[in-house]
Protein backbone atom coordinates (compact mmCIF):
# COMPACT_ATOMS: atom_id res chain seq x y z
CA UNK A 1 0.00 0.00 0.00
CA UNK A 2 2.85 2.36 0.79
CA UNK A 3 4.39 1.77 -2.67
CA UNK A 4 1.05 2.46 -4.35
CA UNK A 5 0.63 5.71 -2.40
CA UNK A 6 4.15 6.80 -3.36
CA UNK A 7 3.46 6.08 -7.04
CA UNK A 8 0.21 8.04 -6.89
CA UNK A 9 1.81 10.96 -5.05
CA UNK A 10 4.65 11.21 -7.57
CA UNK A 11 2.28 10.59 -10.47
CA UNK A 12 4.38 8.03 -12.30
CA UNK A 13 3.37 8.29 -15.96
CA UNK A 14 2.38 5.39 -18.18
CA UNK A 15 5.49 6.13 -20.28
CA UNK A 16 7.74 5.57 -17.24
CA UNK A 17 5.88 2.41 -16.30
CA UNK A 18 6.29 1.16 -19.87
CA UNK A 19 10.02 1.89 -19.83
CA UNK A 20 10.36 -0.05 -16.59
CA UNK A 21 8.27 -2.87 -18.07
CA UNK A 22 10.50 -3.02 -21.14
CA UNK A 23 13.55 -3.36 -18.93
CA UNK A 24 11.84 -6.24 -17.11
CA UNK A 25 10.84 -7.92 -20.38
CA UNK A 26 14.33 -7.58 -21.85
CA UNK A 27 15.76 -8.87 -18.58
CA UNK A 28 13.42 -11.86 -18.74
CA UNK A 29 14.32 -12.56 -22.36
CA UNK A 30 18.00 -12.35 -21.46
CA UNK A 31 17.49 -14.74 -18.57
CA UNK A 32 15.70 -17.10 -20.96
CA UNK A 33 18.64 -17.06 -23.38
CA UNK A 34 21.29 -17.26 -20.68
CA UNK A 35 19.68 -20.28 -19.01
CA UNK A 36 19.38 -22.01 -22.39
CA UNK A 37 23.03 -21.25 -23.13
CA UNK A 38 24.17 -22.74 -19.82
CA UNK A 39 21.87 -25.79 -20.00
CA UNK A 40 22.50 -26.72 -23.61
CA UNK A 41 26.17 -25.86 -24.23
CA UNK A 42 27.54 -24.19 -27.39
CA UNK A 43 26.54 -26.87 -29.94
CA UNK A 44 22.88 -27.32 -28.89
CA UNK A 45 22.58 -23.60 -28.17
CA UNK A 46 23.46 -22.97 -31.84
CA UNK A 47 20.18 -24.68 -32.83
CA UNK A 48 18.31 -22.74 -30.16
CA UNK A 49 19.85 -19.52 -31.51
CA UNK A 50 18.41 -20.25 -34.96
CA UNK A 51 14.89 -20.43 -33.51
CA UNK A 52 15.45 -17.34 -31.38
CA UNK A 53 16.74 -15.53 -34.47
CA UNK A 54 13.66 -16.66 -36.41
CA UNK A 55 11.59 -15.16 -33.60
CA UNK A 56 13.46 -11.86 -33.93
CA UNK A 57 13.02 -11.92 -37.71
CA UNK A 58 9.29 -12.54 -37.25
CA UNK A 59 9.11 -9.64 -34.77
CA UNK A 60 10.65 -7.29 -37.35
CA UNK A 61 8.25 -8.43 -40.09
CA UNK A 62 5.23 -8.07 -37.82
CA UNK A 63 6.57 -4.71 -36.58
CA UNK A 64 5.54 -3.25 -39.95
CA UNK A 65 1.91 -3.89 -38.99
CA UNK A 66 2.48 -2.63 -35.45
CA UNK A 67 4.07 0.66 -36.54
CA UNK A 68 1.44 1.32 -39.22
CA UNK A 69 -1.29 0.63 -36.68
CA UNK A 70 0.42 2.84 -34.07
CA UNK A 71 0.85 5.79 -36.42
CA UNK A 72 -2.66 5.82 -37.85
CA UNK A 73 -4.23 5.13 -34.47
CA UNK A 74 -3.03 8.67 -33.75
CA UNK A 75 -4.05 10.13 -37.11
CA UNK A 76 -7.46 8.44 -37.62
CA UNK A 77 -10.43 8.77 -35.30
CA UNK A 78 -13.92 7.32 -34.78
CA UNK A 79 -15.42 5.52 -37.83
CA UNK A 80 -12.31 6.05 -39.93
CA UNK A 81 -10.20 4.34 -37.25
CA UNK A 82 -12.67 1.43 -37.00
CA UNK A 83 -12.53 0.86 -40.77
CA UNK A 84 -8.75 1.15 -40.78
CA UNK A 85 -8.14 -1.29 -37.93
CA UNK A 86 -10.53 -3.85 -39.39
CA UNK A 87 -8.62 -3.81 -42.68
CA UNK A 88 -5.25 -4.07 -40.94
CA UNK A 89 -6.38 -7.15 -39.02
CA UNK A 90 -7.58 -8.83 -42.21
CA UNK A 91 -4.30 -8.17 -44.00
CA UNK A 92 -2.24 -9.23 -40.97
CA UNK A 93 -4.02 -12.59 -40.76
CA UNK A 94 -3.55 -13.22 -44.49
CA UNK A 95 0.17 -12.43 -44.30
CA UNK A 96 0.58 -14.46 -41.10
CA UNK A 97 -1.07 -17.57 -42.52
CA UNK A 98 0.90 -17.29 -45.77
CA UNK A 99 4.26 -16.83 -44.04
CA UNK A 100 3.54 -19.62 -41.56
CA UNK A 101 2.62 -21.98 -44.39
CA UNK A 102 5.88 -21.18 -46.23
CA UNK A 103 7.92 -21.99 -43.13
CA UNK A 104 6.09 -25.30 -42.65
CA UNK A 105 6.33 -26.32 -46.31
CA UNK A 106 10.06 -25.60 -46.50
CA UNK A 107 10.96 -26.90 -43.02
CA UNK A 108 13.23 -29.64 -44.44
CA UNK A 109 15.10 -27.14 -46.60
CA UNK A 110 15.50 -24.82 -43.60
CA UNK A 111 16.96 -27.71 -41.61
CA UNK A 112 19.55 -28.35 -44.34
CA UNK A 113 20.34 -24.65 -44.81
CA UNK A 114 21.03 -23.96 -41.14
CA UNK A 115 22.41 -27.39 -40.20
CA UNK A 116 19.86 -27.97 -37.41
CA UNK A 117 19.07 -31.31 -35.75
CA UNK A 118 15.35 -31.14 -36.51
CA UNK A 119 12.86 -29.85 -39.08
CA UNK A 120 9.90 -30.26 -36.71
CA UNK A 121 10.94 -27.17 -34.78
CA UNK A 122 10.27 -25.08 -37.91
CA UNK A 123 6.84 -26.70 -38.35
CA UNK A 124 5.82 -25.85 -34.77
CA UNK A 125 7.17 -22.32 -35.18
CA UNK A 126 5.24 -21.85 -38.44
CA UNK A 127 1.95 -22.78 -36.74
CA UNK A 128 2.34 -19.85 -34.36
CA UNK A 129 3.15 -17.17 -36.95
CA UNK A 130 -0.48 -15.99 -37.56
CA UNK A 131 -0.93 -15.48 -33.81
CA UNK A 132 2.11 -13.22 -33.73
CA UNK A 133 0.67 -10.97 -36.43
CA UNK A 134 -2.62 -10.65 -34.53
CA UNK A 135 -0.63 -9.80 -31.41
CA UNK A 136 1.37 -7.11 -33.24
CA UNK A 137 -1.70 -5.27 -34.54
CA UNK A 138 -3.22 -5.37 -31.06
CA UNK A 139 -0.01 -3.90 -29.67
CA UNK A 140 -0.01 -1.23 -32.38
CA UNK A 141 -3.39 0.03 -31.15
CA UNK A 142 -2.10 0.26 -27.58
CA UNK A 143 1.09 1.99 -28.74
CA UNK A 144 -0.71 4.55 -30.90
CA UNK A 145 -3.28 5.35 -28.21
CA UNK A 146 -0.43 5.55 -25.66
CA UNK A 147 -2.11 2.84 -23.56
CA UNK A 148 1.32 1.84 -22.28
CA UNK A 149 -0.04 -0.10 -19.31
CA UNK A 150 -1.92 -2.50 -21.60
CA UNK A 151 1.04 -2.58 -24.00
CA UNK A 152 3.31 -3.54 -21.12
CA UNK A 153 1.03 -6.41 -20.10
CA UNK A 154 1.15 -8.00 -23.57
CA UNK A 155 4.95 -8.02 -23.54
CA UNK A 156 5.07 -9.31 -19.96
CA UNK A 157 2.69 -12.21 -20.60
CA UNK A 158 4.58 -13.26 -23.72
CA UNK A 159 7.97 -13.17 -22.01
CA UNK A 160 6.93 -14.87 -18.76
CA UNK A 161 5.00 -17.67 -20.45
CA UNK A 162 7.87 -18.44 -22.83
CA UNK A 163 10.39 -18.49 -20.00
CA UNK A 164 8.36 -20.66 -17.62
CA UNK A 165 6.91 -23.07 -20.19
CA UNK A 166 10.21 -23.68 -21.99
CA UNK A 167 12.19 -24.29 -18.81
CA UNK A 168 9.39 -26.43 -17.35
CA UNK A 169 9.33 -28.67 -20.44
CA UNK A 170 13.12 -28.96 -20.49
CA UNK A 171 13.26 -30.09 -16.86
CA UNK A 172 10.18 -32.34 -16.85
CA UNK A 173 10.33 -34.17 -20.17
CA UNK A 174 13.02 -35.87 -22.21
CA UNK A 175 12.23 -34.03 -25.46
CA UNK A 176 14.69 -32.69 -28.04
CA UNK A 177 15.70 -29.21 -26.86
CA UNK A 178 14.99 -27.44 -30.16
CA UNK A 179 11.43 -28.83 -30.23
CA UNK A 180 10.84 -27.75 -26.63
CA UNK A 181 11.96 -24.21 -27.49
CA UNK A 182 9.62 -24.13 -30.50
CA UNK A 183 6.67 -25.29 -28.36
CA UNK A 184 7.45 -22.64 -25.74
CA UNK A 185 7.54 -19.94 -28.41
CA UNK A 186 4.22 -21.11 -29.91
CA UNK A 187 2.39 -21.09 -26.57
CA UNK A 188 3.86 -17.70 -25.63
CA UNK A 189 2.25 -16.15 -28.73
CA UNK A 190 -1.15 -17.09 -27.32
CA UNK A 191 -0.35 -15.53 -23.96
CA UNK A 192 0.97 -12.43 -25.75
CA UNK A 193 -2.56 -11.73 -27.00
CA UNK A 194 -3.58 -10.87 -23.43
CA UNK A 195 -5.22 -8.34 -23.16
CA UNK A 196 -6.89 -8.33 -26.60
CA UNK A 197 -9.25 -5.64 -27.90
CA UNK A 198 -11.89 -7.90 -29.48
CA UNK A 199 -14.07 -4.92 -30.45
CA UNK A 200 -11.42 -3.94 -33.02
CA UNK A 201 -11.56 -7.39 -34.64
CA UNK A 202 -14.58 -6.83 -36.92
CA UNK A 203 -14.30 -8.69 -40.22
CA UNK A 204 -17.89 -7.87 -41.16
CA UNK A 205 -17.21 -4.16 -41.38
CA UNK A 206 -18.46 -2.80 -44.71
CA UNK A 207 -16.98 0.69 -44.35
CA UNK A 208 -14.55 1.75 -47.06
CA UNK A 209 -11.51 3.94 -46.42
CA UNK A 210 -11.19 6.89 -48.81
CA UNK A 211 -8.60 6.55 -51.57
CA UNK A 212 -6.47 9.38 -50.15
CA UNK A 213 -6.33 7.73 -46.73
CA UNK A 214 -5.67 4.31 -48.25
CA UNK A 215 -2.75 5.75 -50.18
CA UNK A 216 -1.26 7.24 -47.00
CA UNK A 217 -1.52 3.91 -45.22
CA UNK A 218 -0.18 1.93 -48.19
CA UNK A 219 2.82 4.19 -48.72
CA UNK A 220 3.74 4.18 -45.05
CA UNK A 221 3.34 0.40 -44.86
CA UNK A 222 5.55 -0.19 -47.90
CA UNK A 223 8.38 1.97 -46.63
CA UNK A 224 8.03 0.59 -43.10
CA UNK A 225 8.12 -2.98 -44.41
CA UNK A 226 11.23 -2.12 -46.41
CA UNK A 227 12.86 -0.63 -43.33
CA UNK A 228 11.99 -3.62 -41.16
CA UNK A 229 13.52 -5.81 -43.86
CA UNK A 230 16.75 -3.84 -43.50
CA UNK A 231 16.48 -4.38 -39.73
CA UNK A 232 16.27 -8.12 -40.33
CA UNK A 233 19.39 -8.04 -42.48
CA UNK A 234 21.44 -5.88 -40.11
CA UNK A 235 20.30 -7.44 -36.86
CA UNK A 236 19.97 -11.13 -37.72
CA UNK A 237 21.76 -12.08 -40.95
CA UNK A 238 25.09 -12.40 -39.15
CA UNK A 239 23.86 -15.18 -36.84
CA UNK A 240 22.25 -17.11 -39.69
CA UNK A 241 25.30 -16.69 -41.94
CA UNK A 242 27.63 -17.81 -39.15
CA UNK A 243 25.40 -20.86 -38.55
CA UNK A 244 25.69 -21.63 -42.28
CA UNK A 245 29.45 -21.05 -42.72
CA UNK A 246 30.83 -22.24 -39.36
CA UNK A 247 30.65 -25.42 -37.29
CA UNK A 248 27.98 -25.70 -34.59
CA UNK A 249 30.46 -25.07 -31.76
CA UNK A 250 31.69 -21.78 -33.26
CA UNK A 251 28.12 -20.80 -34.17
CA UNK A 252 27.08 -21.35 -30.56
CA UNK A 253 29.95 -19.18 -29.33
CA UNK A 254 28.95 -16.44 -31.76
CA UNK A 255 25.31 -16.67 -30.66
CA UNK A 256 26.36 -15.98 -27.07
CA UNK A 257 28.47 -13.03 -28.25
CA UNK A 258 25.55 -11.59 -30.20
CA UNK A 259 23.19 -11.96 -27.27
CA UNK A 260 25.43 -10.01 -24.88
CA UNK A 261 26.46 -7.42 -27.45
CA UNK A 262 22.87 -6.58 -28.37
CA UNK A 263 21.94 -5.29 -24.93
CA UNK A 264 22.17 -1.72 -26.22
CA UNK A 265 19.89 -2.44 -29.18
CA UNK A 266 17.15 -3.89 -26.98
CA UNK A 267 17.35 -0.86 -24.71
CA UNK A 268 17.13 1.41 -27.77
CA UNK A 269 13.97 -0.41 -28.85
CA UNK A 270 12.28 0.87 -25.68
CA UNK A 271 12.90 4.45 -26.78
CA UNK A 272 11.71 3.72 -30.33
CA UNK A 273 8.35 2.57 -28.93
CA UNK A 274 7.98 5.97 -27.24
CA UNK A 275 9.49 7.98 -30.10
CA UNK A 276 7.07 7.21 -32.93
CA UNK A 277 3.70 8.24 -31.39
CA UNK A 278 5.33 11.26 -29.72
CA UNK A 279 6.83 12.57 -32.97
CA UNK A 280 3.58 11.97 -34.89
CA UNK A 281 1.60 13.83 -32.22
CA UNK A 282 4.04 16.78 -32.16
CA UNK A 283 3.90 17.01 -35.95
CA UNK A 284 0.11 16.93 -35.84
CA UNK A 285 0.16 19.83 -33.35
CA UNK A 286 2.72 21.81 -35.39
CA UNK A 287 5.38 21.67 -32.66
CA UNK A 288 9.15 21.14 -33.19
CA UNK A 289 10.24 17.49 -33.20
CA UNK A 290 14.05 17.72 -33.30
CA UNK A 291 14.44 18.07 -29.49
CA UNK A 292 12.90 14.59 -29.05
CA UNK A 293 15.44 13.19 -31.51
CA UNK A 294 18.37 14.82 -29.65
CA UNK A 295 17.04 13.53 -26.34
CA UNK A 296 16.83 9.90 -27.44
CA UNK A 297 20.08 9.95 -29.43
CA UNK A 298 21.79 11.24 -26.29
CA UNK A 299 20.30 8.46 -24.18
CA UNK A 300 21.32 5.69 -26.58
CA UNK A 301 24.80 7.05 -27.27
CA UNK A 302 25.51 7.26 -23.53
CA UNK A 303 24.21 3.75 -22.83
CA UNK A 304 26.13 2.34 -25.80
CA UNK A 305 29.37 4.00 -24.68
CA UNK A 306 29.06 2.56 -21.17
CA UNK A 307 28.37 -0.96 -22.48
CA UNK A 308 31.30 -0.86 -24.94
CA UNK A 309 33.62 0.40 -22.18
CA UNK A 310 32.54 -2.32 -19.73
CA UNK A 311 32.82 -4.95 -22.46
CA UNK A 312 36.40 -3.90 -23.21
CA UNK A 313 37.46 -3.77 -19.54
CA UNK A 314 35.75 -6.93 -18.27
CA UNK A 315 35.04 -9.24 -21.25
CA UNK A 316 35.98 -12.52 -19.57
CA UNK A 317 34.04 -11.64 -16.45
CA UNK A 318 30.93 -10.86 -18.49
CA UNK A 319 31.14 -14.06 -20.54
CA UNK A 320 31.83 -16.26 -17.49
CA UNK A 321 29.03 -14.76 -15.38
CA UNK A 322 26.44 -14.91 -18.14
CA UNK A 323 27.22 -18.07 -20.09
CA UNK A 324 29.98 -19.94 -18.26
CA UNK A 325 33.60 -20.87 -18.93
CA UNK A 326 32.75 -23.02 -21.97
CA UNK A 327 32.16 -19.77 -23.92
CA UNK A 328 35.27 -17.92 -22.68
CA UNK A 329 37.19 -18.06 -25.99
CA UNK A 330 34.80 -15.53 -27.53
CA UNK A 331 35.54 -12.86 -24.86
CA UNK A 332 38.05 -10.74 -26.90
CA UNK A 333 35.33 -9.99 -29.48
CA UNK A 334 32.72 -8.79 -27.00
CA UNK A 335 33.52 -5.05 -27.05
CA UNK A 336 33.82 -5.05 -30.84
CA UNK A 337 30.39 -6.59 -31.28
CA UNK A 338 28.95 -4.18 -28.72
CA UNK A 339 30.46 -1.29 -30.72
CA UNK A 340 28.83 -2.49 -33.95
CA UNK A 341 25.47 -2.83 -32.20
CA UNK A 342 25.78 0.57 -30.52
CA UNK A 343 26.48 2.28 -33.85
CA UNK A 344 23.44 0.57 -35.33
CA UNK A 345 21.21 1.52 -32.38
CA UNK A 346 22.04 5.24 -32.75
CA UNK A 347 21.49 5.07 -36.52
CA UNK A 348 18.18 3.40 -35.85
CA UNK A 349 16.89 6.35 -33.84
CA UNK A 350 17.51 8.67 -36.83
CA UNK A 351 15.71 6.30 -39.19
CA UNK A 352 12.63 5.86 -36.98
CA UNK A 353 12.48 9.61 -36.37
CA UNK A 354 12.30 10.39 -40.08
CA UNK A 355 9.97 7.45 -40.65
CA UNK A 356 7.57 9.08 -38.18
CA UNK A 357 7.74 12.26 -40.29
CA UNK A 358 7.12 10.40 -43.58
CA UNK A 359 10.69 11.08 -44.70
CA UNK A 360 12.23 7.96 -46.17
CA UNK A 361 15.81 8.66 -47.28
CA UNK A 362 17.34 7.39 -43.97
CA UNK A 363 15.40 4.16 -44.53
CA UNK A 364 17.08 3.83 -47.93
CA UNK A 365 20.46 4.32 -46.25
CA UNK A 366 19.64 1.49 -43.85
CA UNK A 367 18.77 -0.77 -46.76
CA UNK A 368 21.98 0.03 -48.64
CA UNK A 369 24.29 -0.51 -45.68
CA UNK A 370 22.34 -3.52 -44.47
CA UNK A 371 23.00 -5.18 -47.80
CA UNK A 372 26.62 -4.00 -47.59
CA UNK A 373 27.01 -5.68 -44.20
CA UNK A 374 25.52 -8.92 -45.48
CA UNK A 375 27.70 -8.85 -48.59
CA UNK A 376 30.86 -8.19 -46.58
CA UNK A 377 30.15 -11.14 -44.29
CA UNK A 378 29.41 -13.43 -47.26
CA UNK A 379 32.76 -12.58 -48.88
CA UNK A 380 34.87 -12.14 -45.73
CA UNK A 381 34.25 -14.83 -43.11
CA UNK A 382 37.60 -16.49 -42.53
CA UNK A 383 37.11 -16.09 -38.77
CA UNK A 384 34.50 -14.87 -36.31
CA UNK A 385 36.66 -11.80 -35.70
CA UNK A 386 36.54 -10.91 -39.38
CA UNK A 387 32.74 -11.26 -39.36
CA UNK A 388 32.52 -8.72 -36.51
CA UNK A 389 34.95 -6.33 -38.26
CA UNK A 390 32.77 -6.32 -41.37
CA UNK A 391 29.77 -5.27 -39.29
CA UNK A 392 31.69 -2.42 -37.65
CA UNK A 393 32.71 -1.07 -41.08
CA UNK A 394 29.13 -1.18 -42.39
CA UNK A 395 27.63 0.43 -39.26
CA UNK A 396 30.17 3.29 -39.16
CA UNK A 397 29.27 4.11 -42.76
CA UNK A 398 25.54 3.97 -41.95
CA UNK A 399 25.79 6.33 -38.97
CA UNK A 400 27.94 8.81 -40.91
CA UNK A 401 25.36 8.98 -43.70
CA UNK A 402 22.48 9.40 -41.22
CA UNK A 403 24.24 12.32 -39.49
CA UNK A 404 25.14 13.98 -42.81
CA UNK A 405 21.53 13.70 -43.96
CA UNK A 406 20.24 15.24 -40.72
CA UNK A 407 22.70 18.17 -40.94
CA UNK A 408 21.85 18.89 -44.59
CA UNK A 409 18.10 18.51 -43.93
CA UNK A 410 18.29 20.93 -40.98
CA UNK A 411 20.09 23.56 -43.08
CA UNK A 412 17.37 23.41 -45.76
CA UNK A 413 14.58 24.28 -43.30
Amino acid sequence: MYLVSVLKRNRISQEHLFMFSVLVVNGGNYLYNLILGRLLGPEQFADAAVLITFLLVLSFVAMSFQLVTAKFSVVFENNLFASFISKVYKNAIIVGISLGAIIIIFSKQLQDLFNTASSTMFVVFGIGVPLYFLMSVNRGVFQGKKAFKLLSITYQTEMLSRLLITLGLLFLFNIQSSLVIAIGILISFGFGLIPFKFENLNFKSSSVIEASHSKLVRNFFIITAFYEFTQIIINNSDILLVKHYFESYEAGLYASLALIGRIVYFIAWMFVMLLLPTVVQLKKEGKPTAPILFKYVGYIATIASVIVLCSSLFPETAITLLFGKSYITIAPLLWKYALATGLFAVSNIFAYYYLSLDRFMPVVFSGIFGMLQMGLVIFFHDSLEQVVHMQIIAMICLLVFQIIYFVLDSKMK
